[in-house]
């Protein structure tokens, strides 16, 4: 019995270098990888039969193997096909006023005036442009806005006008405003989440009779980012 039972491994072990060497799917004989002269052994003598099950239930699992090994395969290549879209709609700028040390009012002008902001902490995606102060909505989805204003008067008793209006496509979305006599310097923030979509224009605007006073400590900012896409 023992001497039956090594014949059939060896057997066995012999077939596999034959039969199951690497080569890939497809690559196995015609009859799937089962010697046809295996088969008629075993129909010829019944002591090798428990050698030719154990071929079968080998070559099974081998193309069991090979089929979850391409699945995998498929399923790791939607992955990165998804992670590539993810890194590539990447999208966020924060920019301040102005890059210079000393403080430096900008307005009141006699008509509204697109405020360019030219220090830039970040632009991922380059959708702010420092020349024109617009950011340009590279892909739809929600994104955060966020605005904050900052003016000094100058003296106590001179008119404070710290107000500017975020807004997208032209169209005013919100505005923080501090208007008053009382106080010589004072500053507002507004924060929005709002869906856009691809090519909308977002910028700030400073209406009339309004200024903003900036140095190097950037009081004035202008950020946004996505928060998840909708495309």
């Amino acid at each position: 019995m023992r001497a039956i039972v090594l014949l059939c491994l060896l057997e066995t072990a012999l077939v596999q270098a034959v039969d199951y060497s690497w080569g890939g799917p497809g690559k196995n004989s015609e009859n799937g990888g089962v010697d046809s002269n295996t088969e008629n052994v075993c129909v010829t003598d019944q002591a090798s039969c428990g050698c030719c099950l154990m071929q079968q239930q080998i070559h099974r699992m081998k193309m069991f193997f090979n089929m979850s090994l391409n699945e995998l395969e498929k399923e790791l290549q939607k992955t990165k096909t998804v992670l590539n879209n993810v890194r590539a709609s990447r999208s966020a700028f924060s920019v301040a006023l102005t890059t210079d040390n000393d403080l430096i009012c900008l307005g009141p002008f006699r008509d509204d005036k697109l405020i360019a902001y030219k220090h830039i902490f970040i632009n991922l995606g380059d959708g702010y442009n420092a020349d024109t102060g617009i950011f340009t909505v590279p892909r739809s989805g929600v994104y955060s806005l966020a605005l904050t204003v900052y003016s000094d008067a100058g003296s106590p008793g001179n008119t404070l006008a710290a107000c500017a209006n975020l807004q997208v496509n032209g169209l005013v979305v919100a505005g923080p405003r501090e208007k008053n006599m009382q106080d010589q310097e004072d500053s507002a923030t507004i924060v929005v989440a709002l869906h856009l979509k691809a090519g909308d224009e977002v910028a700030v605007n400073l209406p009339i009779g309004c200024f903003l006073c900036d140095d190097n400590s950037h009081y004035n900012t202008f950020t946004g980012f996505l928060l998840y896409a909708t495309d």
